[in-house]
């Protein structure tokens, strides 16, 4: 690679990942409040073949997708050489993302990388973690001894979150389509065989639970919102298939209850910094574990995101630029 150029994963027009090209261009210049990062290893999350695919309607074209990555400060306001880690809001949709040699990103987003992490690990915790941080502590606002379902437990927002919430003191129920150990919850409920709000009521004495985080939405919204306890709170992050869901309004109000969304591309810059560095410490103090990884060299990231698009990855498909 010649002085001033690097190589980069680029669409210049939506559809599979087939339309991916690795191309060589112009490493990009810092800005006021920018730093530049050498990027040493980056994560393929599923938003990002979607971004590819045309799911988001503000990205511009030609792009470099990728919102995750863990790398070295090269230049900008951070200290240079200093390894760090970002997920910055925006990033791969209105401006060039982390899936190349070299990315620009606001200062405010990135934390220094936790020691107890790897950069390709490091790379691996961005947005599952910031998601799932927002939701639980920053909108639900957790406390410990609290009940917390999370619907999607088995999904890496959803893993994030039990590992937050069991952080907090929180008491853990998972929900998912599926029945397999989930650490950190105390009870896991199979949707596509029992009852949601039945098996909850049993859960808690009648009760309900104090938090629901919804990552799936559509059919299993209204369930988990009558799953709540009086004054309960529902943050809400996604919607499988219909968006539009309908549930009993006056059941809501009488309950009291609280519906909360979360939109993590909404995030600011400082709110992303805030969150990751208090990540940082809670992977330091390893009341944290960052997913599976499997390593791919940059050059075959096209077949990366093959797997990651066809779910064919066993575990989270991470970019190795070394």
């Amino acid at each position: 690679m010649s002085t001033g150029v690097m190589k980069a994963l680029r669409f210049a027009s939506f559809g599979a990942p087939s339309v991916l090209r690795i191309e060589e261009i112009a490493i990009p210049e810092p800005a006021a409040g920018e730093v530049l990062i050498r990027v040493k290893a980056a994560a393929i999350n599923p938003s990002d073949y979607k971004n590819v695919a045309g799911h988001f309607k503000n990205t511009t074209l030609p792009r470099t997708p990728g919102k995750d990555f863990a790398g070295i400060v090269v230049k900008g306001k951070h200290g240079e050489g200093e390894e760090v880690w970002g997920s910055p809001p925006k990033l791969g949709v209105a401006r060039d993302g982390s899936h190349a040699e070299y990315v620009v990103v606001p200062a405010a987003t990135v934390s220094l990388r936790p020691s107890s992490l790897s950069m390709a690990q490091a790379a691996a915790i961005g947005l599952p973690f910031v998601t799932a941080w927002a939701s639980v502590v920053d909108a639900a606002q957790i406390q410990p001894g609290e009940t917390v379902l999370i619907v999607g437990a088995a999904g890496a927002v959803g893993q994030a979150a039990t590992q937050i919430a069991a952080w907090k003191q929180a008491r853990v129920i998972g929900a998912d389509i599926i029945s397999v150990p989930m650490p950190g919850t105390e009870s896991v409920i199979n949707t596509a065989t029992e009852d949601l709000r039945e098996r909850i009521m049993q859960l808690t004495a009648g009760r309900g639970v104090d938090v629901v985080l919804d990552a799936v939405g559509g059919p299993m919204f209204e369930p988990a919102l009558r799953s709540l306890r009086y004054a309960g709170r529902q943050v809400a992050i996604a919607s499988a298939g219909d968006p539009r869901v309908s549930f009993n309004l006056i059941d809501f109000y009488h309950n009291r209850s609280r519906l909360l969304g979360v939109d993590s591309n909404g995030l600011t810059p400082r709110q992303v910094g805030e969150i990751t560095d208090q990540l940082r410490l809670g992977f330091e103090v390893r009341a944290l574990t960052p997913p599976p990884i499997e390593i791919v060299p940059f050059e075959r990231a096209v077949d990366a995101y093959s797997r990651v698009a066809a779910g064919e990855a066993k575990a989270k498909q991470v970019l190795s630029f070394d």
